[in-house]
C-alpha cells in the first residue's frame, strides 16, 4: 500500500476489471454443474461445439475488420459504398439469401460491415435476408415441407432482405439510428467520416510498427467482444433447449388467418429453434391443422432473429437500431405468411 500526492492510500496492485458477460457466463455455468451436472456438461459442449461451428466466420469477420483499419482500406470500402446505396440494398438482399450464414454466424459480418461505414440499409438487407436460406436448407425445406415451402422461402428471404433495406433507408433520416453501433464496437459507426475525409491506404500494414499494433489491438479487442457475446447467447440457446419444450411453442401455433399468423412471427421471433429443427416441428403442425401462412411466417421470424442472435445483435448496436431490427423482422415475417397464404 502506498501514499498517493492527496494522503489516500493507494493499492500498489492495479485494478482488474471484471467483465460482466464473462461472469454471468461463468456463474450461469457454475450453478448448472450444481443442480444438474449432465446438463452443465451438455450445454458446456454445446456452446464449445456451436463457437467453433461459427470460428471460421468469425475468425474471418474480425480479421478482415482489423485488416481494413490497420491498412485504411476501410476509407476505401466506405466510399465504394457511397451514393449506390438502392443497388447495395438489391445486392446485399440476393447475395444474401444463398449465402451460408446462421443468425449468430451472420453478426461477425455484420459487425465488420458496419465498423467501416458501409450504409445501414444496405447492411440490414443482408443482415435479415442471409440467415434464412442457404443450399442445404433449401435442400431440407424441400424435402420436410415440399416445393411450395421450399420456393416460398427462398422468395420470402430475398423479400424480407429487400423490405428491410428500403424501410431503413426511409427511415434514415431518423437521428435515432445514425451511428449504429454501440461506442467501442469498431469505430462506433462514425464511418460517414471517412466519406468525406478519404485517406490513404497502406496495403502492407506489416511494415510499420504502429499499423501492426493497431491490427493487433482490434483483432483481439473485436475477437473477444463478439466471442463473450456469442458464448452467452449460446449458453442461453443450449439452456431453452433442454427447459422449453417444443411441444409449448407448438400449442400456440393453432388457427387460421391474420391473428394466427401474426402470433405464429411473435412466437418465432425469441423461438429458440434454427432454421434446420424447425422445419419438422412446422410440418408436424400442417399436418394437423397449421395454416401454411402461419408456418412461413414463424420460420421467417425465427430464422431472422431468434433469441441468441438478438442478444449478440443487441450487444453491437445501440437500442433504436436493435428494435428497428426486431421490427423489421416481424414485420417482414408477417407479410411473409400472409403473401404465401394468398399464393398457396
Amino acid at each position: 500500500m502506498t501514499i498517493a500526492e492527496g494522503g489516500a492510500p493507494r493499492s500498489r496492485f492495479p485494478s482488474i476489471p471484471v467483465d460482466r458477460v464473462w461472469l454471468t457466463v461463468i456463474a450461469l455455468l457454475g450453478l448448472l454443474f450444481l443442480q444438474d451436472r449432465a446438463q452443465g456438461l451438455a450445454s458446456l459442449q454445446f456452446l464449445l461445439t456451436q463457437l467453433v461451428h461459427v470460428l471460421p466466420f468469425l475468425a474471418l469477420a474480425v480479421a478482415l475488420a482489423a485488416y481494413a483499419t490497420a491498412t485504411g482500406a476501410d476509407n476505401l470500402i466506405a466510399r465504394a459504398f457511397s451514393g449506390h446505396v438502392v443497388m447495395m440494398i438489391v445486392a446485399s438482399a440476393l447475395i444474401g439469401g444463398l449465402s451460408p450464414f446462421c443468425s449468430c454466424g451472420v453478426i461477425p459480418l455484420i459487425a465488420a460491415l458496419l465498423s467501416m461505414g458501409v450504409p445501414l440499409p444496405a447492411v440490414m438487407a443482408f443482415w435479415l435476408s442471409s440467415p434464412l436460406m442457404d443450399p442445404s436448407m433449401f435442400v431440407l425445406t424441400l424435402g420436410t415441407l415440399g416445393t411450395d415451402f421450399a420456393a416460398g422461402k427462398t422468395m420470402a428471404a430475398v423479400g424480407v432482405g429487400l423490405f428491410g433495406g428500403f424501410s431503413m433507408l426511409a427511415l434514415g433520416r431518423l437521428k435515432l439510428l445514425e451511428a449504429p453501433l454501440r461506442d467501442g464496437v469498431g469505430n462506433g459507426g462514425c464511418g460517414g467520416s471517412k466519406v468525406r475525409a478519404p485517406k490513404g491506404i497502406h496495403w502492407r500494414f506489416w511494415d510499420e510498427p504502429a499499423r501492426r499494433q493497431t491490427f493487433a489491438r482490434d483483432l483481439i479487442k473485436t475477437g473477444l467482444f463478439l466471442a463473450k457475446w456469442l458464448s452467452l447467447a449460446f449458453l442461453l440457446e443450449s439452456l431453452m433447449l433442454a427447459y422449453v419444450p417444443g411441444d409449448w411453442i407448438a400449442g400456440f401455433l393453432g388457427g387460421d388467418g391474420l391473428g394466427a399468423i401474426a402470433l405464429a412471427a411473435l412466437v418465432g421471433v425469441p423461438a429458440y429453434l434454427n432454421g434446420y429443427a424447425a422445419l419438422p416441428l412446422i410440418s408436424g403442425l400442417i399436418e394437423t391443422g397449421m395454416a401454411p401462412g402461419a408456418g412461413m411466417a414463424f420460420l421467417i421470424a425465427g430464422g431472422v432473429s431468434s433469441f441468441p442472435a438478438a442478444i449478440a445483435v443487441f450487444a453491437l448496436v445501440r437500442l433504436p437500431v436493435f428494435f428497428t431490427y426486431l421490427g423489421l423482422a416481424f414485420a417482414g415475417a408477417v407479410l411473409s405468411g400472409v403473401l404465401f397464404a394468398l399464393a398457396v
